[in-house]
């Protein structure tokens, strides 16, 4: 058994390549090691199992023809001891069917000698993705106290800036796109910070009509409106040595956020109706998926609200950036449901988890929630496969269509690809878009297109 020393070594994936052809053995270990592989080999089916004992590899290469004990034995051994370990079979006899056997038997692919340099890496590198993929699906780390789901760099940074924002009791700004997961976030703090024993008030400032956005944040008193019969707290004496959650504070108005920012830096408020100024003692957590920045640039929102709000901002990577975490909370919803229905759990083929991994999560974390609950319901038997997908995500199709069109249509076919993206609505596209809704109405009046949507 030898290990090859020669190269420096960046993917730490260790492979054992087993074969009695000496000349093999030296092209493979050869081409592995300069491609950053840890490469191990052995001449015998004996010799790998010796060291498979002993240590542990991800993958095997094993030929099938060898002296006294076959690759397929080998193929068996592994399958029955060593869970997390893959294994490809190379052969010279491509027409026999022990290579069809081999892949009966749990071997993931096999190479067909002679192959070529590329088609070798190729395979190793694509056997060591769905490898990857799969360890990922099956790893259940939580961070301690936070109930949030990812252990990628995108999320690690974002509990460390948690873990900042608990330590004080100063405003933060959470941003990101929508299902990324903020209101997570806001509680993490609350809940891991100096106020834990208070309430914790999310307020939905879009959901919220804004002829009534004050009397539900401030409060009113009997008579100070029509149907006002009795005196009401609002959504900040409720949240009275807690935390009060402002989500897609965005959408405020401007009416709004000069209340707002008043109430926030004074921690006062007027109940409506009333003169009498009361004292609050509240944390001021917000979030929106806007580019808050820019639309202060615009006159959409106040720039002293924002720096008041954003003493601390925490933004949120969307669900395509975080990598194998989307295959971890694909894991986790479809145990979570499958118990829920008192079922045994589906497993996702690797191609499914490749196509989770490379697709464009529009909605994010929500979004790939929903997909999973469908899947699980939906599911015939134990493996949801490609063709369970929705059209969608099983094939795309190319729209390019050459450089003799006029550029009229290119923005019109834009401008609806923008509006498709968020579900149409104006003020978002506007925002991507990089114009104002009025020029946007005009546009789609211009080509023709439906200006009442969103």
């Amino acid at each position: 058994m030898r290990k090859d020393k020669s190269m420096t070594y960046d993917s730490g994936a260790r492979v054992l390549v087993v074969d009695d052809s000496a000349l093999t053995l030296e092209v493979i270990q050869r081409n592995l090691s300069a491609a950053g592989y840890d490469v191990y080999t052995a001449a015998s089916v004996n010799q790998a199992i010796d060291f498979l004992e002993h240590d542990s590899v991800d993958l095997v290469i094993t030929d099938i023809k060898m002296p006294k004990i076959s690759g397929l034995e080998l193929l068996k051994y592994v399958k029955e001891n060593l869970k997390s370990t893959e294994i490809m079979i190379i052969t010279g006899y491509p027409s026999v069917k022990g290579a069809v056997e081999a892949v009966k038997d749990g071997a993931e692919d096999y190479l067909v000698k002679p192959f070529t340099d590329e088609e070798l890496l190729a395979a190793v590198a694509s056997m060591l993705e769905k490898q990857t993929n799969r360890r990922a699906a099956e790893v259940k780390s939580i961070p301690a106290n936070y109930n949030i789901i990812g252990n990628s760099k995108g999320m690690q940074k974002v509990y460390r800036l948690i873990d900042k924002a608990s330590e004080t009791k100063v405003n933060v700004l959470i941003t990101g796109e929508s299902g990324t997961g903020k209101e997570l976030v806001a509680r993490a703090i609350h809940y891991n910070g100096p106020e834990r024993s208070g309430p914790f008030v999310p307020v939905n400032c879009t959901a919220i009509p804004d002829t009534l956005l004050e009397s539900e944040l401030f409060g009113h008193v009997k008579g100070a409106f029509t149907d006002a019969r009795s005196s009401r707290a609002g959504f900040f004496q409720i949240a009275d040595g807690g935390t009060l959650f402002l989500d897609e504070i965005g959408d405020a108005s401007m009416s709004m956020q000069g209340k707002l920012l008043r109430a926030i830096q004074n921690k006062e408020i007027f109940m409506m109706g009333s003169s009498r100024v009361q004292k609050v003692n509240i944390r001021i957590l917000t979030a929106t998926n806007m580019d808050l920045q820019r639309l202060v640039k615009k006159g959409l929102f106040r720039e002293d609200l924002y720096f008041r709000l954003n003493i601390i901002e925490i933004p949120l990577p969307p669900l395509h950036e975080r990598g194998e975490d989307i295959l971890l909370l694909a894991q986790l919803f479809t145990e979570k449901l499958s118990k829920e229905m008192n079922r045994p759990a589906p497993r996702f083929s690797d191609k499914v988890l490749h196509i989770f991994k490379t697709y464009q999560w529009q909605g994010n974390v929500r979004e790939l929630e929903n997909l999973v609950q469908r899947l699980v319901v939906l599911a015939d038997g134990d493996l949801i496969d490609v063709a369970d997908l929705p059209e969608q995500m099983r094939f795309t199709i190319d729209r390019s269509q050459g450089f003799d069109r006029p550029l009229i249509e290119v923005e019109v076919e834009y401008i609806s690809d923008v509006l498709s993206s968020v579900k149409g609505n104006k003020t978002k596209a506007a925002e991507i878009l990089g114009i104002d809704r009025k020029t946007l109405r005009e546009k789609l009046r211009k080509a023709n297109l439906n200006p009442q949507i969103g």
